[in-house]
Order: structure tokens, then sequence, then C-alpha cells
């Protein structure tokens, strides 16, 4: 029979806890943890966790540690570089570290940047000048929106290939935190102002108490006087259509507005992201990029919206009509069939030419007014590329009826450059011009022109000369045999009925009755075969 022996059990001690275990458990307790969950996140048994709670366990304190080599700094501590920093708080550790090297060359101070650095930490968290003390703050719903322009650094937006220079105008309800971004062309003018901000305010659905920027120029002066004379009265007059009172932060206190300016981090960076997930930075065309930065506004704004709708009621009705958001000028087209605005000079329809017009200056769009009428649309330039001092903005769709009619003006016109679509058309001009004889290279561009204007594809006009001219088959009747153009739509005929000769005979009756003094009466036989019908006469009056 098999028999045991006595089992010998080993006695186990458990491990001494830690300071740290001790710190982690109680900072577990402090958030709200319960006892079993903070002790096995510390790494304790329920027991040690009670005596902990009772009191049993502290936590001992360590003793100092003292230094265990020698000071690096010995000497030049407290002789040199103290009373620098005594004298100019604002010296930083590199600075401090040249400035020794430059007294003594010799020695390799490098080495020391690290221990000077926690030096004049300490120095200064004891005995320099305090820090400015940034105050939490909070907003009652409805009180306070923020607005700013941002711009996104290191991202190039293109539109059809070309670089897209742009802002963005950041609007933000304090409470809510719900947020609208709109494309701004330009710079920060007071029209893009006027039209973010109302159409920041529709989105929103009611307008807030008080509206705070920063020191735009769009809205302030600048001058350091008084805030209510820096105002300036377009802004004022804005503010006080929406019955907003306006503020401002002091002057190079940017976190005095960090309602808007941290997010607008967080925005660039949610659009930063949507383009990356899209594998492109180029857009069709400036609406689709709005499309694009609306979209991400939308889903930025996803958790926001619940809060949004408990706002609402605490913001005001909107006015029944908006703040004019366009600057307007007075201005005579030009025989040119141009109007300049702002140093860029534009095409106009041939028809406005003589007339004055009025136009209203977006920051992204001109509307020119024939009297109340709009007359035509067009899209703004900022900048570009000036010739003869002036930059240009020419719709070949304006100006190509009249170009046809005088081919040659092509050859030396001021905008050359501007008439043409790209630089593909710019590219076989100046092939064209130097191959041959330039009034024929003129005819054949200007009806290739009018070709692509006519039929609205430029695409497979460009292909076709460039097919054409490799064939050596390129000339102004094998154009206009390849693309036939529809007629002009002629005027319909009008088919105008004739009138009856004998409808006048009642004239003829007239004259007799005013000729005989209007006593005698008409022949009843004549009257009848003519089928005139006597008109009554006005009573006769003396003369004076």
């Amino acid at each position: 029979m098999l028999t045991l022996g006595p089992m010998r059990m080993a006695l186990v001690m458990p491990a001494p806890l830690t300071s740290q275990q001790i710190e982690l458990y109680m900072k577990k307790r402090r958030i709200g943890s319960a006892q079993e969950a903070a002790a096995a996140a510390a790494g304790l048994s329920v027991r040690s966790a009670r005596r902990i709670d009772t009191g049993g366990i502290q936590v001992q304190a360590g003793k100092p540690r003292g230094r265990t080599r020698p000071d690096p700094l010995e000497g030049i501590w407290e002789e040199v570089l103290l009373p620098l920093l005594t004298a100019k708080p604002g010296l930083t550790p590199i600075t401090l570290l040249e400035n020794l090297q430059r007294q003594q060359p010799d020695h390799d101070w490098l080495p020391l940047h690290r221990t000077l650095q926690r030096r004049v930490r300490q120095w200064k968290a004891l005995h320099g000048p305090a820090p400015e003390v940034i105050f939490p703050l909070s907003y009652e719903p409805g009180e306070i929106a923020f607005c700013d322009f941002t711009q996104l650094k290191g991202v190039e937006i293109t539109v059809a290939g070309q670089p897209f220079p742009h802002l963005l105008f950041h609007y933000r309800l304090a409470w809510s935190g719900w947020s609208y971004a709109q494309v701004i062309q330009g710079g920060e003018s007071f029209v893009a102002l006027s039209q973010g901000l109302q159409n920041a305010l529709a989105a929103s659905g009611g307008v807030p108490r008080e509206l705070r920027t920063d020191r735009l120029s769009a809205a302030c002066r600048n001058r350091n006087g008084s805030f209510a004379a820096d105002i300036t009265r377009r802004y004022h007059a804005l503010c006080h259509h929406y019955g907003l009172a306006y503020s401002r932060n002091n002057l190079g206190v940017a976190h005095e507005n960090g309602r808007v300016e941290s997010p607008h981090g967080h925005l660039k960076e949610r659009i930063q992201q949507a383009l990356l997930l899209r594998g492109s930075h180029d857009f069709r065309a400036v609406a689709a990029y709005e499309t694009f930065v609306m979209e991400v506004t939308a889903q930025y704004n996803r958790p926001r919206l619940c809060r949004l709708e408990q706002e609402k009621p605490a913001l005001r009705s909107l006015p029944p009509h908006r703040f004019a958001d366009y600057d307007i000028e007075q201005l005579k087209v030009r025989r040119t069939s141009t109007i300049e605005v702002r140093r860029v000079v534009y095409s106009v329809p041939p028809a406005l030419i003589g007339h004055k017009v009025t136009v209203r200056i977006f920051h992204d769009r001109l509307q020119v007014l024939l009297g109340r009428q709009l007359a035509c649309e067009l899209v703004r330039l900022h900048g570009g590329d000036e010739r003869h001092g002036r930059a240009w903005c020419i719709d070949l769709n304006h100006l190509i009826e009249a170009l046809r009619r005088k081919p040659r003006a092509l050859l030396h016109c001021r905008y050359q450059r501007e008439l043409f679509p790209d630089g593909r058309w710019w590219t076989f001009w100046q092939g064209l011009i130097t191959s041959g004889d330039r009034d024929a290279a003129a005819r054949l561009m200007v009806e290739a022109l009018y070709v692509g204007c006519r039929l609205d594809t430029y695409e497979r006009v460009i292909a076709w000369l460039e097919a054409a001219q490799q064939r050596d088959r390129l000339s102004l009747a094998e154009l206009q045999k390849r693309f036939r153009l529809p007629p002009h739509r002629s005027i319909p005929p009008q088919r105008i009925a004739q009138h009856a000769l004998e409808s006048y005979d009642h004239l003829l009756l007239v004259h007799s009755q005013a000729a005989g003094g209007g006593g005698d009466a008409a022949d009843p036989a004549q009257t009848a075969a003519t089928g005139a019908v006597p008109l009554p006469l006005a009573e006769p009056r003396l003369a004076g």
C-alpha cells in the first residue's frame, strides 16, 4: 500500500508594497474607482487596499537624493550667469551658453546645455517673473460668437491645375461649438467679412448678442486710439443691422480669441485628412472645392448639432433683409469693350460700349448692372500677371465676333495671351506665327477660336490643328470644311396682313364735312357704297 509522506508546503511571503503602487491606488480612488478595481489596477490585494484606506499603510517619504558628481557649473553659475539672469530674466539657456563660448572659447560648453536648461528653468520658477495667468471662461447660450480668417499652411490647393490662393472664414458659437467655414478669395476685406458673417448667421439660424474678433483691418483701423474711434463705419453699420455688440481682443494677445483660434487647427486638420483620403489636392472648379469644404465642416459639426438645437432658442431672429456685402463703383465702358476694377481690366459684352454701368464688387465675382438690370456677371481676378501695368481678365466669348471681323488685331493686341484658352493653344500660336505668313496665321487662329467658342469644345479644335499641322494640311479652308458651323439663327419670316384700302375712305368723309362747315350731310349712296363709317367731330370753338 502506497503511503504519502507529509507534504512540505513552502511559505511564500508577499512582496512589500512600493510607493508607486500606493500612489496609483490612491489616484484611482480619487477619480471614483471602486476599491477592488483600484487594487487590481495597482497590483494590490483587497486586504492591502483596506489597510491603505484606513491609514494603516502610508507612503514613506524617500530620503533626499544628494549630488553624485561635482557641479559642472561651479564657479560659473553664481559668478557669471546669475547676475545676467537677474538683470535680464528673458535670457534663454542657449543665449547664456553662447555667451560663455565667446568668453572662454577654449572650453567646450556644449555638453552642459541640458544642465544649464534645468538650472535656468528652476531659477525662473523660484525667482523669475510670474507668467500670465489664463482663466477658464464659460459662456451662456446665445451670448457670444467668434470669427476670424485663417489659412491652410503647408497645403497647396489647385483648381484645374492652377494654384488657388485663398483664405478660410471661420465662425464659431462659443456655447455649442458649432462652426461655419467659407472659402474666401482675396484678402481680409470688409466684403469678405460681411458675406462670410451673414452666411454664417443664416446657417446657424439666429444672431448672438455679441461678436468678438481679433484686430481685423476690415473692422478696425488699429491706430491704438479709443476703441469706438477705431471701429470702421461700415463694420459698425453691419453689426447695428443685426443688433450685434462688437468687441475685439487686445493687441498681440491671441489667446483672448482662443474660442476660434484653437478650433482653427482642428478644422484645418480635418480638411487635410479629408484631402489625404481624397488622394488629390486638385479640383475641377472653385465650386467643387467650396462644396468639399462645406462637407468637411458638416462632418466636423455633427457631434455639436444637439447643442446647436439647444442654443437656437437663445439666438435672436434674423432681420428681414441682408446688409450689402459688396462694394460699388460707377464706370464707363471703354471703346475696347473693357472696364477696369482695382487695377484689373475685365472684358464685357460690346453692346455696353459707351454706357455707364454699376459694378458690384464681391470677393469672388463682379456684377455689372445697366440701370437696375443685370447685364453680365464676371469672375473676379485677384492679382495675376501684369502687362502694361495692369492684370487682364478677358472672356473670349465677349470679343470673338469683333475679333473675327478684325483678325489682324490678334497680332498686336495688348491682352493677346488672355485670348487663348490655355497654354496648349498659346504654344501652337507661337509656332504658327514664326513659321509663315503672319496675316494668314492670324486669320486661321481667329477662325479656330471662333469655332471653339461656337461649339464649346476647344479640346477638339486644338487636337485637329496639331494633327493637321503634322500632316501638312493646315489651312483655313480645311478648318472650315472640318468644322461645319450651324448657321446663325435667322429672324423668322413675319406675315403681316394687308388691310383694305377702303378703310381710308372715312378720312375723306371727315375732310369733306370739315371743308363744308359741317352743315351738309354726306351722300347716302356714296356712304353705302364705300361702307365708310362717319366719325364724330369735336365741337367747334372760337379762337382765344
